[in-house]
């Protein structure tokens, strides 16, 4: 079993002063990390580097400052799923598309991606047209987002559950 930690829109220090304990207790309990961008300084990413043991995978968020060279997408494969990682900067509108498109160019047309991404600040699971789409909202509360949140996920035998995490659990 492998339990993945699902982090997104930290927004540390613009938003928020610190990563909150419980989530960094969540990234360090994990056996690897996504954050779907906008860690908001190179301090957010190296703290959160740092809980994940290194074992993290992460995509460039629209707030993420310039000498933080982080790449669009990027993929982590655990059993027989696949992660792809992105943002999903752009008009809240058309995110749930422009994800799962995002997510099904960079694994082709012969793999069903799970696509991970951020920038709304809401909590998503849900499928679009087979490929399943999760946002974990804001691990701090950023703006829009009404209180803290993130997704922890399992696979197991190729099998992934997804959990919610709040700050009030």
């Amino acid at each position: 079993m492998t339990r993945v930690a699902i982090v997104s829109d930290t927004h540390v220090p613009s938003r928020a002063t610190e990563i909150p304990e419980w989530v960094a207790d969540e990234l360090r309990a994990a056996d690897r990390a996504i954050h779907a961008g906008d860690f908001d300084s190179r301090a957010a990413y190296e703290r959160v580097l740092e809980l994940a043991d290194g074992n993290l995978t992460c995509a460039r968020g629209n707030m993420d400052p310039s000498g933080l060279e982080l790449p669009a997408t990027d993929t982590l494969v655990v059993d027989d799923v696949t992660f792809v990682v992105t943002h999903g900067t752009g008009s809240p509108g058309d995110w749930h598309r422009r994800v799962t498109d995002t997510a099904r160019d960079e694994v082709g047309a012969n793999a069903t991606p799970v696509a991970v991404a951020g920038h709304t600040h809401e909590v998503v699971d849900t499928v679009v047209d087979g490929t399943r789409v999760l946002n974990p909202g804001s691990a701090t509360a950023a703006r829009p987002a009404t209180h803290e949140t993130m997704l922890v996920a399992t696979v197991e035998n190729g099998e992934l559950t997804v959990d919610l995490r709040t700050g009030s659990d």
